[in-house]
């Protein structure tokens, strides 16, 4: 077994990450709260601390809880103002009735990768990722990790899709129900890519070399900016206003807000029309999505073009011959 902890950079701080070995309960609190500090939907809670003790593979189950905690911090902050990330998985199966019969059926079914605010954008999920790749690979002999993310928050697409090559096996829609917090709403649908990462694959550097053969003729989604009053104030959105042309060649390019995150808070509004602009967005790349995947396509990479207003695309690629 190798190391149990690591200390990382990320940005201009030091973060110590570390596999939880306790065996108090009490130990395990801390998770839920953050879980909480950072979702804001207490009733989706994890299990009680006593279950989630009982849960880490270091005991009597099948999870691998990893924490975050700041190093360097002037003040001497208490442990609790440390503890600034965590991920959360166990041991899954991917056929359903093979089930645990055969080791090369297992798979880490990662549930949770959560960051406190002041400290997203600096690469720390990134850093966070790959220390869960070594442990799974150590820990637990197991080649690929699965999870799932909104399909419409391009942070997720471009660490999950492009940096870590993971492959899009399932759109489930809806897959959450009626999922509300900090960073989901009630009445937009929690629709999910369903992601395998093969652990074997080295993570790519540098950008898409597919974002010089985007084209105005292949791209899917036709969207416009456009100023709506918000609920910090009048801001520009991408609204979505058309869903074609009819997919035909081998490459398309699918769109996707540059902030969803923020689409979701800002829209928060009592206007209908204002409200209604993420709903769009779900509802017409689940369309999309869902033509795509049953016509042969799949996701090939995700890449963001620059300027002042950056623009993500997902690249679909045909994969079975069709068309």
């Amino acid at each position: 077994m190798d190391k149990l902890e690591k200390v990382v950079r990320a940005g201009e701080k030091a973060f110590l990450l570390k596999v939880e070995t306790s065996a108090d309960s009490r130990d395990y609190e801390k998770y839920e709260r953050l879980r909480n500090e950072i979702w804001g939907f207490p009733e989706d809670n994890l299990p009680g601390s006593r279950n989630l003790m009982c849960e880490n593979f270091l005991h009597d189950g099948g999870a691998l809880f990893i924490g975050v905690y700041t190093l360097g911090l002037a003040g001497g902050d208490p442990p609790e103002k440390r503890f600034v990330a965590f991920s959360y998985g166990f041991v899954g199966v991917k056929d359903k009735k093979t089930a645990f019969k055969k080791t090369a059926n297992l798979r880490f079914y990662s549930q949770y990768t959560g960051i406190r605010e002041e400290f997203r954008g600096s690469g720390l999920g990134v850093a966070i990722k790959e220390f869960q790749r070594e442990k799974v690979l150590d820990l637990f002999g197991i080649n690929t990790i699965t999870c799932t993310f909104d399909p419409l928050t391009g942070v997720n697409a471009w660490r999950n899709v492009h940096h870590f090559g993971m492959e899009v096996e399932d759109y489930r829609v809806s897959t959450y129900g009626e999922y509300g917090g900090l960073l989901n709403r009630l009445d937009v649908p929690s629709d999910r890519f369903f992601m395998a990462w093969d652990l074997r694959r080295p993570a790519a550097s540098g950008e898409s070399p597919w974002a010089s053969a985007w084209t105005e003729d292949l791209a899917l989604i036709r969207c416009r900016e456009e100023v709506v009053a918000g609920r910090d104030g009048p801001l520009e959105l991408e609204t979505l206003t058309d869903i074609g042309p009819e997919p035909t060649e081998e490459i398309h390019f699918a769109r996707i807000p540059r902030d969803f995150y923020a689409m979701l808070r800002e829209t928060d509004v009592d206007r209908p029309d204002v409200r209604e602009i993420p709903v769009r967005w779900r509802a017409g790349t689940r369309e999309l999505f869902l033509k795509l995947f049953s016509g042969g396509y799949a996701v090939a990479d995700f890449f963001s073009a620059p300027g002042r207003r950056p623009r993500n695309y997902y690249v679909l690629r045909k994969t079975d011959g069709e068309g």
